[in-house]
């Protein structure tokens, strides 16, 4: 072994300490938040992986900068094996891959090191110039990198250049060009470099890219482009695309002894998982671009969330480590006491969220923005009884009235006046069942403008033959509102007595047009131990008319240009965007289906999800006027939507813009094309 081999030994030892001792930190740091499984479903999850993770299909949502990102990761991926041949020659002079690989595979491995240090190379310098120069809205005024981003691309720049520049100096000195076409034309532009100065160049170019990639390698934990060791990770233990119910909110066990903390206040409280979220966040701001109330400029970044949430972890977790179990100073108790939730984010930040999960959806390395959003809320709201003074009379309402609004179960079975709509106890009298239970939903029987997609679908399903029935006035709120304000305890009151409901009638299908309790009822009830088939009444519409069950008009009129709207729950909480807009296209033949600028998984919100239903909006543009002038803007006859919040928030935006254009439910649009004997 030769002295350049033991120095370089040295170095990769001391280099490969380093970075093993601030891996085991940042893993004991992890061990700080709450225990949480994660290794279930692994077949789910290693698609996860190949598909977001190595295929890179969430961050190619953006064509131009994704593509840029996702060639330097897939040329990351294969200059690793030249990296492992790099480290190997360091301590065995002139090792080569060519010692253990046959010709055919060897060949294609250095061309391919070479072609994707271009491949990486290109992109990098784009990037650099996109972050300099173009600045895009997400880096203006950024808070968040500094000078960071701009340091790891130049030093990933240098890697590529310093490897490029070794392999031509290579073939100055001599050496096979082995299928180097882009080397050996680098080495044409050296024609005057001696061998010997090629020798000199080629081993000062290895020792510069070999040990540059020992600092990268230890400058990554330190960073914020930490996310390069743990991104991957991240993917494979997330739920945001499964497996499990997306969307759904973590269960609480509200009746868990000795149990002291409801939600989270503090990192120790959230999951090991939200904190390796921290870890993972690549600060590219994709999800604050989305983010509709940062849009409209409220104080909320979902970017934000998890980049503090990091940082309280990596201030809290410090201390802890220097005080190894000792009795905190003064000082440090200050540092302690400097929680989560008010020390790092504020009330303001997390009641402007519409839980819409744009960012959720949005986010390249799978991070769930959303759940840490949702856990301090239910510590506001169950530990400290803190929320807006809005929401109070829509929880008491809840309590006493099962509903969000004060108005009495009496009043649930108002908008069937004259429709001869059974109700589930009626046919359990005459001992029948119907094929399906019509869930009305709060809106739905107690707002005028929601009963009147109620009366459309009642007189649909009749139109159709369906045997339905309604609870009347046993229905009862599900409790999503109060789930998603963060108060669980009502929720779980709510929720449990209308599963005693349904299960004491043996309900087997619901079809509801609100995706809110298509959501709950489907998807989160199943904790609860309520299993149920739940159909969106727009799904549930486009499937009787390929059967051929609702009579429509068949003649032709006037051409009409309709938008749709999607909704955050019936779209990115439960993929459902195409039965909308087939029901639509089925029912007017003579329909001019347009998109808005937002549409399907990009949608934007109308501003009612997470209890904002239930908030005056006083900070910035309303949301539903951001989102009704994008509608508006694509000159539409009539605008379509699919959930009673939705009717409610763009109707009163259409409005606000002084527009007559008519907001309709899908299930007015196919009522109103009736036969004038069903109609």
């Amino acid at each position: 072994m030769s002295l350049s081999n033991v120095i370089f030994a040295i170095i990769l030892i001391v280099a490969l300490g380093f970075f093993t001792r601030s891996a085991r930190r940042l893993i004991r740091w992890l061990k700080i938040g709450r225990p949480e499984v994660r290794t279930d479903h692994p077949n789910t999850r290693t698609g996860n992986l190949l598909a977001i993770g190595i295929a890179q299909t969430k961050i190619l949502r953006d064509p131009i900068g994704g593509m840029m990102h996702a060639l330097v990761f897939w040329g990351f991926c294969v200059l690793g094996l030249g990296t492992m041949e790099i480290m190997i020659q360091g301590l065995v002079t002139g090792f080569s891959y060519s010692w253990i690989l046959p010709s055919f595979l060897y060949l294609p491995y250095v061309i391919s090191q070479e072609l994707f240090a271009v491949f990486v190379l290109i992109p990098v310098s784009f990037l650099l110039y996109r972050r300099l120069v173009i600045k895009p809205a997400r880096f203006r005024n950024d808070p968040v990198h500094g000078g960071d981003a701009v340091f790891i691309l130049s030093m990933i720049g240098a890697l590529m250049v310093s490897l490029l520049l070794l392999f031509a100096m290579e073939i100055r000195t001599g050496a096979p060009t082995d299928g180097r076409v882009i080397s050996h034309l680098l080495a044409s532009l050296f024609s005057g470099v001696s061998p010997v100065t090629a020798h000199v160049i080629a081993r000062s170019a290895w020792w510069f890219h070999a040990v540059l990639i020992l600092y990268f390698l230890n400058h990554l934990p330190g960073s914020k482009h930490l996310h390069v060791l743990t991104s991957l990770i991240n993917v494979w233990f997330s739920n945001t695309s499964g497996p499990g119910t997306v969307g759904a909110m973590r269960p609480m066990d509200l009746e868990a002894e000795n149990a002291e903390q409801f939600g989270a206040s503090d990192v120790e409280h959230l999951s090991w998982k939200n904190l390796l979220d921290g870890y993972s966040c690549t600060e590219c701001g994709r999800c604050t671009a989305v983010c509709p109330a940062n849009i409209t400029g409220k104080a909320l970044s979902p970017r934000m969330i998890v980049v503090k949430t990091r940082a309280r972890l990596t201030e809290k977790a410090q201390l802890l480590d220097l005080m190894q179990g000792a009795e905190p100073t003064t000082e440090q108790v200050a540092v302690l006491d400097h929680k989560l939730l008010d020390g790092w984010i504020t009330e303001e930040e997390l009641w402007a969220c519409t839980s819409c999960r744009a960012c959720v959806v949005e986010c390249p390395v799978s991070i769930d923005q959303l759940d840490i959003i949702n856990e301090l809320r239910r510590d506001l709201m169950l530990m400290e009884s803190r929320f807006p003074e809005e929401l109070q009379p829509a929880l008491q309402s809840l309590e006493r009235n099962g509903s969000p609004w004060a108005f009495s179960p009496t009043d649930r079975t108002s908008w069937a006046e004259g429709l001869d709509v059974p109700t589930m106890a009626e046919l359990a009298a005459r001992d029948e069942q119907p094929d399906i239970l019509f869930w009305v939903g709060c809106m739905g029987s107690f707002d005028d403008r929601a009963k009147k997609i109620t009366v459309a679908f009642a007189r649909i399903l009749q139109a159709a033959n369906v045997k339905f029935a309604i609870l009347g006035q046993e229905e009862s709120c599900h409790g999503d509102p109060a789930r998603r304000m963060g108060n669980e305890y009502l929720y779980q009151i709510l929720a449990k007595g209308v599963i005693e409901t349904l299960d004491g009638y043996k309900v087997k299908t619901i079809v509801t047009f609100c995706p809110h309790c298509f959501h709950q009822m489907g998807k989160e009830f199943p904790d609860l131990g309520g299993h149920y088939d739940v159909i969106h009444h727009t799904e549930y519409i486009e499937q009787l008319l390929n059967e051929g069950r609702v009579p429509l008009e068949t003649e032709h009129g006037q051409r009409l240009k309709v938008a749709y709207h999607d909704s955050c729950y019936l779209g990115r909480y439960n993929d459902v965007y195409d039965a909308p807009r087939n029901t639509l296209k089925k029912a007017l033949p003579i329909i001019d289906l347009v998109e808005p600028v937002r549409t399907k998984s990009r949608g934007l919100c109308c501003g009612a999800g997470g209890g904002r239903m239930w908030m005056e909006e006083n900070v910035g543009k309303r949301v539903n006027v951001e989102r009704s002038e994008e509608l508006l803007a694509t000159g539409a006859d009539q605008i379509a939507v699919a959930c009673p919040f939705c009717m409610t928030m763009i109707t009163d935006g259409v409005t606000g813009a002084g527009s007559n254009v008519p907001v309709l439910d899908i299930s007015e649009v196919v009522a109103s094309r009736l036969l004038a004997s069903h109609a």
